[in-house]
């Protein structure tokens, strides 16, 4: 398997920011999120604090973004991350079927906005994911229930439906969704997900739903349940200045750190994360020689 120097998850401004300045170091990095960018900064009317770009509109700093990082040969790898694991003396990472790894992790993930379902925490692998790619060939030929939060996440659906004998979708916006027709779009909304004997039940106002599986899939995952051990405070990680994280070789930047939730403020945590990612490997490898 592939060794990364440094993993970055997310590619809104600290993401990005991260991602350039880890390149510049010489640093062998993997950069995972989606092309179009952060949705909060691709839907932004206007952005006026943003050094360089007045007045910039959100669709046109995702497109500088994708090109700065096309510029600098950055690929970006659109694989939803279900679970970072500390490995000793480098993390894996569960991408789907695959588990790249990496000597050290920039978490640039943007702060999960929706609160999460009663029962959902106390299920989750015990029936509850946040990967349907990841998880998956679990519910081969059984029912699945997804709850997606954006319309991303209907690609996920449709690939449950080539593998699972019934997917039940419950679209938590107005939009659409466009699905295969083998996918059952429920338009109610999730009340809880309930522990049962055959299984996690998605329990709306209107009834309940049994699934052999529930995948709950929102642009951005609690921290604490990404990376196990994480130290938190409620919805963000706890950092210091060098945007290290209580845990070695894991950093954090962005959003997922705190407020203000500023365009500006995260692109200039990605630059520190990096540098201070870098500057963590070097010490590493000093200490080889």
């Amino acid at each position: 398997m592939e060794r990364y120097d440094i993993a970055i998850i997310g590619t809104g401004p600290a993401g990005v920011s991260a991602a350039l300045t880890a390149k510049n170091r010489n640093k062998r990095i993997l950069l995972l999120g989606s092309r179009q960018m952060s949705e909060k900064v691709e839907k932004a009317h206007e952005i006026r604090n943003y050094p360089g770009l007045p007045f910039v509109k959100g669709e046109e700093l995702a497109a500088a973004f994708r090109d700065q990082l096309d510029r600098m040969e950055i690929e970006i790898t659109e694989k939803r991350i279900g679970a970072v694991y500390a490995m000793g003396d480098y993390f894996a990472l569960q991408a789907g079927e695959e588990m790249p790894e990496a000597k050290a992790v920039i978490l640039a993930t943007g702060v999960a906005s929706a609160k999460t379902l009663p029962g959902e925490e106390a299920l989750l692998g015990r029936g509850v994911s946040y990967c349907a790619t990841c998880d998956a060939p679990l519910y081969r030929g059984r029912t699945a229930a997804v709850i997606g939060y954006s319309p991303r996440e209907e690609s996920e659906a449709a690939f449950l439906s080539e593998v699972c004998s019934r997917v039940m979708y419950f679209p938590m916006y107005p939009e659409g969704p466009v699905l295969p027709d083998k996918v059952e779009v429920i338009r109610e909304k999730p009340a809880e997900i309930l522990k049962t004997e055959d299984g996690p039940t998605v329990v709306t106002a209107a009834g309940k739903y049994p699934a052999d599986g529930v995948f709950v899939l929102r642009e951005a995952v609690a921290p604490a349940q990404l990376v196990p051990g994480l130290e938190t405070d409620g919805a963000h990680v706890k950092v210091n200045r060098r945007m290290e994280t209580n845990l070695p070789g894991v950093f954090a930047c962005g959003d997922i750190t705190g407020t203000p939730y500023q365009y500006v403020k995260a692109a200039g945590e990605g630059n520190v994360a990096a540098i201070s990612a870098a500057a963590y490997l070097d010490r590493r490898e000093n200490r080889k020689e």
